[in-house]
């Protein structure tokens, strides 16, 4: 099975500097551009089933690709993005920096917890059974409108590439083998830091 792996488009969250996560935001004009960039690129893929993430940002992502490829998207809860941010979710971040400056230094621990935020290892095991699950759909090509945390979490921990930055409407495009993955492309995703 070949899985296109990606992320939403750019949001109001965005560029108001908030801390996202869980934070319920809507798609920006140039968002739902990117989105529909996107779908174009998708669009003679042979794609069998769409993907998303419950939030909204993916949903209206996904929304545009639907159209696009004439297919329904199908809602998938465990890809929705982590709750990275706890008490920190949606303040805009010179807001959090002045109310919560101890919490702030424990976001850069990827693996650390904020107060209020989705454990790590819980997270990890949620992506994990997400991907397992979607893996055994009975088509060649499939689509998941999901966030970078969980993009992130399969480059760290699954693909085990490391580190990575993604661009809004990001995506990969992975082979899943018996719970066996690898890259055979990305676009908009960089890695970083290689894992020694």
């Amino acid at each position: 099975m070949i899985i296109y792996l990606t992320r939403h488009g750019q949001t109001t969250g965005d560029i108001e500097n908030r801390y996202g996560g869980d934070y319920d935001d809507h798609l920006t004009d140039i968002g739902k551009q990117q989105s529909a960039q996107l779908a174009e690129r998708l669009s003679n893929k042979g794609i069998g089933l769409l993907f998303a993430s419950p939030l909204i940002r993916t949903k209206e992502t996904a929304t545009v690709i639907a159209e696009r490829l004439s297919l329904v998207t199908n809602i998938f809860d465990d890809f929705r993005e982590r709750n990275s941010y706890g008490i920190l979710t949606g303040m805009t971040k010179d807001e959090a920096l002045q109310k919560y400056p101890d919490q702030i230094q424990i976001l850069k621990d990827v693996r650390a917890t904020v107060e209020g935020a989705e454990e790590y290892a819980s997270f990890q095991q949620r992506i994990i059974n997400a991907l397992a699950t979607i893996s055994q759909e009975q088509v060649d090509r499939i689509a998941i409108v999901t966030h970078g945390g969980p993009m992130r979490l399969i480059f760290r921990d699954i693909l085990e590439l490391g580190e990575i930055d993604v661009d809004d409407c990001a995506f990969a495009v992975l082979e899943a083998d018996n719970d066996t993955y690898t890259l055979l492309d990305k676009s908009g995703i960089t890695i970083k830091k290689q894992l020694s």
